[in-house]
């Protein structure tokens, strides 16, 4: 008797809760403070990646876990880096967007 061995398991945790732990900060930083300057919103996607590319990567699963386990220094200091990372790539790509018109 044949018994078919099927070619895939599923993960035996969920891989979709996996994620940059910056990412959420970013996306919510570029939103707030940066959302109405460009017509286009594909713009704000792009500073989203330069401002990732920017910051550490702190892969986790759950948000609470990072949050829970950061001194409030810490904290300021993510917050500081992530509106700096942001700040620095809408420069960026302000700069980038002016020398096209050009």
């Amino acid at each position: 008797m044949h018994i078919p061995i099927p070619l895939s398991k599923e993960p035996s945790m969920p891989m979709d809760s996996v994620h940059n732990y910056y990412e959420r900060l970013v996306f919510n930083e570029v939103k707030e403070q940066y959302d109405e300057q460009f017509e286009d919103n594909e713009i704000l996607a792009d500073m989203a990646c330069i401002a990732l590319n920017q910051l550490p990567t702190r892969y986790i699963r759950f948000d609470i876990d990072m949050s829970f386990y950061m001194t409030t220094d810490e904290h300021v200091a993510t917050q500081n880096a992530v509106k700096a990372a942001v700040k620095s790539a809408f420069h960026q790509v302000k700069k980038h967007s002016e020398n096209k018109k050009t």
